[in-house]
């Protein structure tokens, strides 16, 4: 019999049945003629450059990649040559965006602009502190948390006091702006408003009234771009922090109950410091929310094809939870380049090896409940089909197999080596599975070394009845 393997089942203490998504392993819903999905290692992560701090943030303008590293502003060539361009000093997290001439960042409360030769702050007092900006119609559209303003369209280093406005459908702090379809989204703690151009010598945009949703985002890099929409982590007045997409007016949720359940495990500050970004690259269409000890990845393409949610969890660990080190993604030089949470390095994102920086991690996955109406059973034979020998030279890597009878308690794990370089005919299988009286998951295992993509679970059993 085959038993799926995309997404597994274990418990918790709360007498309660959870869903279990693969770690490091992307599910793809694709009929090969062995299943009609498989599990493939997650990208791995290749040294790109080493720049001058740790990296926050990036954008491509005019064919040149610009991130801000540590405190500086760097350009990064091609080749991985890292040019410091000025200081744009603080930490956390920055904002890109640029308009015809020049490019903006704005770092800790701070508005800066880089023409091509120079970088200057703009020191106007009107402009306040500065928790979110993008460029629309020839204006840096910004906002202070409580209001919204522009620059003069003539003079974008200057503010005029009569360009201020407000987000009014929720006493709630603005969390964050971004422009889509050339309006302005304000991403409020519990709302969203749009606004749009109509010009005028005040306040250049006006609320769009029939756009209002009472729902926001929980922090200011909590929501991004994706699927010609707005994806955001968070919620309305009185609702349990979630995921949604912008759709009509309206919002959809694509957060499963268990990705609910993964988001209530940290607080409010800790969720408002999440990162989420998209990555759209194979025909795969990936959301991730950055977590302190794990990144969630949601599959629009996947889902659209499954039916149903398809999620799984990115790390940078050989067992257990741990952060994912891979943060925002641009694509430039025809490479999906990152930066390296734990280091000042930056990385390119390649299929042909599963580790991050030279460093090792580890995949894992369960089963769905395998039951046989309480009749018991006996595993002889499990064999895990897969594509084989694609590991690097002299390797042997292993994989370890587990079950559980519970779904909270597991076995000993039991190796099996997965083949050495071009071993691709090489069968996975275990044998003398032992006698389950009631139901049972599997639970497998191993590290990026073994650069597996897994199309089916074969099981060889025989049912018992009583």
């Amino acid at each position: 019999m085959q038993i799926p393997i995309l997404s597994g089942i274990y418990c918790n203490s709360a007498s309660d049945f959870r869903r279990s998504y693969p770690r490091n392993l992307v599910p793809i819903i694709q009929a090969n003629g062995i299943s009609n999905g498989y599990l493939r290692p997650a990208d791995g992560i290749v040294e790109f450059a080493t720049g001058v701090g740790s990296d926050r943030g990036g954008i491509e303008w005019n064919g040149t990649l610009y991130r801000v590293m540590g405190t500086k502003l760097v350009s990064v060539s091609s080749t991985g040559t890292v040019t410091d361009l000025g200081d744009v000093g603080g930490s956390g997290q920055v904002t890109f965006d640029y308009s015809f001439d020049r490019l903006a960042i704005a770092s800790s409360g701070k508005l800066f602009y880089w023409n091509g030769t120079t970088l200057t702050q703009v020191t106007d007092t009107e402009l306040g502190t500065v928790v979110d900006f993008v460029w629309v119609d020839g204006y840096f559209f910004t906002t202070d948390g409580e209001f919204l303003i522009t620059t003069d369209i003539n003079d974008p280093m200057s503010v005029s006091p009569f360009r201020y406005a407000s987000s009014e459908l929720d006493p709630d702090p603005i969390e964050a702006l971004i422009k889509f379809k050339n309006e302005v989204y304000a991403l409020n703690r519990h709302s969203i408003e749009v606004f749009t151009n109509i010009g005028g010598t005040g306040f250049p945009f006006q609320r769009v009234d029939g756009a209002r949703i009472q729902r926001g985002s929980v922090g200011t890099f909590t929501c991004a771009l994706y699927l010609d929409t707005i994806a955001f982590v968070g919620g309305g007045r009185n609702e349990q922090n979630s995921v949604y997409l912008i759709a009509n007016g309206n919002t959809v949720k694509i957060a499963t109950r268990e990705i609910d359940q993964i988001l209530a495990q940290y607080d409010e500050s800790t969720l408002a410091g999440a990162l989420v970004e998209s990555r759209l690259h194979d025909g795969l269409q990936h959301l991730y929310i950055h977590l302190p000890d794990k990144t969630l990845v949601y599959d629009g393409a996947s889902s659209q094809v499954a039916q149903e949610a398809v999620w799984f969890i990115l790390t940078s660990s050989i067992v257990g939870d741990g952060q994912y080190r891979a943060r925002n993604f641009i694509f430039a030089y025809n490479k999906w380049i990152c930066g390296d949470t734990n280091t000042n390095k930056l990385g390119y994102v390649s299929n042909e090896v599963s580790s991050h920086w030279g460093d090792a991690n580890g995949w894992q996955f369960e089963t769905q409940t395998i039951f046989n109406e309480n009749k018991g059973m006996i595993f002889h034979e499990l064999e895990l089909v897969s594509l084989t020998g694609n590991v690097p030279l002299g390797d042997d890597p292993t994989i370890w197999a587990s079950y559980s009878i519970d779904g909270v308690t597991w076995s000993q794990e039991k190796p099996y080596k997965a083949g050495k370089i071009g071993y691709r005919s090489k069968k996975i299988n275990w044998l003398q599975q032992g006698f389950v009286r009631d139901w049972s998951v599997r639970r497998f295992r191993g590290t990026s070394d073994s650069h597996l993509s897994m199309a089916r679970l074969e099981a060889r059993i025989e049912p018992l009845a009583w």
